[in-house]
Order: C-alpha cells, then sequence, then structure tokens
C-alpha cells in the first residue's frame, strides 16, 4: 500500500515529475512486485495445513524473486548516479539526466534484472531432486533449493558467486565511490543550509542502500559454513519484506516534497 500511494504521489503531482521520483516511482513498482512474488504463498503456507507448492510454481517464484532483486540491485545504482549528477554537476543536471538518459536507465536496470537470473534458474533446475522433497524456508530462494539438489552442485554455488560479484560488489563499489564524490562535494559548500539540503536529499537513498545491500551480501556472500537454516530465512524475510515496506516510509517521513504532495493529494 505505502509503495501504491508513492506510486500515485508520483504521477498525479507535477512537482514529482524530476529524475529522482522517476527512479523512486521504479523502486516503488519493483518492491510491489517484489513482495507480492513470495508473499502471498507464503502466507497461504503459513496458515493452511497442506503446506505444498508445485514444482513449477517453485521454478517460477525464485526466477522472478531473483529478476526483481536484481532490478532493484541496479536501480539503486542508478539512483546513486543521479544524486551525484545532482549535487557534483547541478548546472549540467538537465542535460545529463534528460528524460531519455533516464528511461534509458530504468530499461538497463529493468533488462539486467530479467537476463542475469536466466542463467541461475536453468543451473539450479537441472539438478536432480531425489531426495526430500521439503524445503526448509518460508519460499523457493535458491541456496534452500540447492541444499535439496542430490548431486554436485558446485558449478551452481560457483555460478551464484560470480553473479553476487556483478549484481552486489559492483554496484555496491559504484554507489559507494559516488557517495565519496557527493561527500567531497557536500563540504566544500559553504552555507550550513546548503548542506543540509544536499545531505536530505541523499538521506532516505542511503538508508535503503544499507539495509537491502548489507542484508543481500550477507546472506549470499558469507561462507558456506556458516549458514544456518533459520538464520537464513530471518535474513531472507528482512531483504524480501521488511525492507520493501519500510522504502516508502524513509522516503516520505524524510522528503518535504512527497510529505507536501501526500496532504495535497491524501
Amino acid at each position: 500500500m505505502g509503495n501504491a500511494i508513492i506510486l500515485m504521489l508520483i504521477r498525479l503531482d507535477s512537482r514529482l515529475h524530476t529524475p529522482m521520483y522517476f527512479f523512486l516511482s521504479h523502486l516503488a513498482c519493483v518492491d510491489i512486485c517484489y513482495t507480492s512474488s513470495t508473499v502471498p504463498q507464503m502466507l497461504v503456507n503459513l496458515h493452511s495445513p497442506k503446506q505444498t507448492i508445485s514444482l513449477v510454481s517453485c521454478a517460477i517464484q525464485m526466477h522472478v524473486f531473483l529478476t526483481l532483486a536484481i532490478t532493484e540491485c541496479i536501480l539503486l545504482a542508478v539512483m546513486a548516479y543521479d544524486r551525484y549528477v545532482a549535487i557534483c554537476h547541478p548546472l549540467h543536471y538537465t542535460f545529463l539526466m534528460n528524460k531519455r538518459v533516464c528511461l534509458k536507465l530504468a530499461m538497463a536496470s529493468w533488462i539486467c534484472g530479467l537476463l542475469l537470473p536466466v542463467t541461475h534458474t536453468v543451473l539450479t533446475w537441472r539438478l536432480p531432486f531425489c531426495g526430500s522433497n521439503v524445503i526448509d524456508h518460508f519460499f523457493c530462494e535458491m541456496p534452500a533449493l540447492l541444499k535439496l539438489a542430490c548431486a554436485d552442485t558446485s558449478i551452481a554455488e560457483k555460478v551464484t558467486s560470480v553473479g553476487c560479484i556483478f549484481t552486489l560488489l559492483i554496484p555496491i563499489s559504484f554507489i559507494m565511490m559516488t557517495y565519496v564524490r557527493i561527500l567531497v562535494a557536500i563540504l566544500k559548500i559553504q552555507s550550513a543550509q546548503g548542506q543540509h539540503k544536499a545531505f536530505s536529499t541523499c538521506a532516505s537513498h542511503m538508508i535503503v542502500v544499507v539495509l537491502f545491500y548489507g542484508s543481500a551480501i550477507f546472506m549470499y556472500m558469507r561462507p558456506k559454513s556458516s549458514h544456518s537454516p533459520s538464520q537464513d530465512k530471518m535474513i531472507s524475510l528482512f531483504y524480501s519484506i521488511v525492507t520493501p515496506m519500510f522504502n516508502p516510509m524513509i522516503y516520505s517521513l524524510r522528503n518535504k516534497e512527497v510529505e507536501q504532495s501526500f496532504q495535497t493529494y491524501l
């Protein structure tokens, strides 16, 4: 509901028709789809004595979940670039972040999300599942499925590690570099009011990045020996449900434009 309200406000209020809110609308759309891919089935299983999911549905759920997660990873990096241009090159912002560029960056995020998980899905579902068919998880997430395979999963795990480099480490490194440049630019601003305004435009995005990337990196990039089913489930719930739920609250509570738009239209 929170993400839907954000989408509606951006659609209705012409003051929010800027690159930052254009990308925020895509983030809200991703979060709606992200939670919708897992939560409904999860709730059914929690309240139903027959806690089952078909093989095809499980494969589709895993692929859709990975698609949206990777899309959000790339989109958060794109949003960091938008803030970098706005603060470090304000005079060229309108030219550098025109409608065509914004559309291409958003499309690139979705295309990466659609293409990159294909290999992971194929490798996972080519494995034989001839033992237990009980997934010790709330939804069909790849690490939990690999534990059920009765064959060597080393190739799938190596591909996952390589995928994490492209979808987690490279984007978060890019985000960190942009924020170092942003911090240097902010410290050069003479007025305290100007510094505060610049910090406030980045604070919401930084909070979302820490919540999402922190939990995802901890889940997918820590040593295999340190994994435990109960811990994995709690971490997965955090980045698949808690973070998407908090995103609209973070952006609305810390953003005067969204607050004003909320008061005007709602």
